[in-house]
């Protein structure tokens, strides 16, 4: 029962912390993609 818990417990740890990670990642592809579209709008 004990591993089980602790299992559970390091799992949320790791999703937690994996959101952050993820919204980081969204936050660059945004910025990215606002860059390109810059560009484009800038190049007609």
């Amino acid at each position: 029962m004990r591993k089980v818990l602790s299992l559970m417990i390091v799992t949320g740890a790791l999703m937690v912390s994996a959101c952050n990670t993820i919204e980081g990642a969204g936050r660059d592809v945004s910025s990215a993609g606002d860059a390109v579209s810059g560009a484009a709008d800038g190049s007609k």
